[in-house]
């Protein structure tokens, strides 16, 4: 017997490989936002449906309506008229155990399949639109709290490999790292997490290649102040952004976020979103 019975029982279910650095990205990247928009969900019996409305640069407002419901087993995940008069539609469903597959269509149109058991998850996923690529990835809890993946895309109008990566996570306690590379492995990006407390959490993104043996492109923290979550980060490019969610009324969420680039005011941009 190579691996005894409580090495398995410490492993828990992985995420997919695209979202191997799913904790610091989310934090560094949620909820900033330089437009002022208000989105109004409403559910209807089975069907949801949902406003977006966004305030333009001169002011214009423009809106797109979407909704999400289910049917005899398939998932209407997402049905929407854009703003621009297009639609996008995303369906799935689940034929077996563990196994579900989409259906994302938009500009472009991809058929795809997620499987997941225990430690495992997989995905592919065709480009049914216009046959040009195909791609897969594949992410495996190793140990407790130690994830390995990777994802390969193949161009099919070109009949060679367009990307392939690997890479590999680990959390324990208060601490999330994960490692993954790009560029056909020729750049590693490196994403931390460390929940200091309850109340306050700080993450950092770098990248490292050869031409540029660190770039540290945000770093930033989240601290759940008793007037609501504020969230603050920097960039590479100099840019500081800090934003606040607070709850204002039961199921009414504001967004207010503000970005400046150094001390330069003139470079000054806010945000501010309704949800409700």
């Amino acid at each position: 017997q190579i691996f005894p019975i409580s090495f398995f029982n410490t492993i828990t279910m992985v995420c997919k490989f695209a979202d191997l650095a799913k904790a610091p990205t989310d934090l560094l990247n949620d909820d900033y936002t330089t437009k002022v928009s208000i989105k109004c969900k409403k559910s209807a019996g089975p069907v949801a449906v949902t406003i977006d409305t966004t305030r333009g640069a001169a002011g214009a407002l423009s809106s797109k309506v979407g909704t999400k419901f289910s049917y005899a087993g398939l998932s209407f995940d997402k049905a929407q008229l854009e703003a621009n008069g297009s639609q996008t539609l995303e369906t799935s469903m689940s034929p077996a155990p563990g196994l579900k597959l989409s259906f994302k269509g938009s500009k472009g149109a991809d058929l795809g399949a997620t499987y997941n058991a225990g430690n495992f998850c997989g995905t592919a996923k065709l480009d049914v639109k216009d046959l040009a690529k195909v791609s897969s990835s594949a992410c495996m809890g190793v140990a407790k709290g130690i994830a390995l993946g990777g994802d390969v895309a193949y161009s099919l109008k070109n009949s060679s490999l367009s990307a392939f990566n690997v890479g590999a996570s680990y959390s324990q306690g208060p601490v999330f790292a994960s490692v993954t590379t790009g560029a056909k492995m020729s750049a590693f990006n490196v994403s931390m997490m460390y929940k200091v407390n309850s109340d306050i959490s700080i993450a950092s993104t770098t990248t490292h290649c050869a031409s540029k043996h660190c770039d540290v492109l945000a770093f930033g923290g989240l601290y759940k102040a008793p007037f609501g979550d504020l969230k603050a980060k920097v960039g590479s490019n100099g840019v500081v952004c800090a934003t606040l969610i607070k709850e204002v009324a039961p199921k009414v969420t504001l967004t207010a976020s503000g970005s400046i680039v150094g001390a330069d005011t003139s470079t000054f941009k806010y945000g501010l979103g309704i949800s409700m």
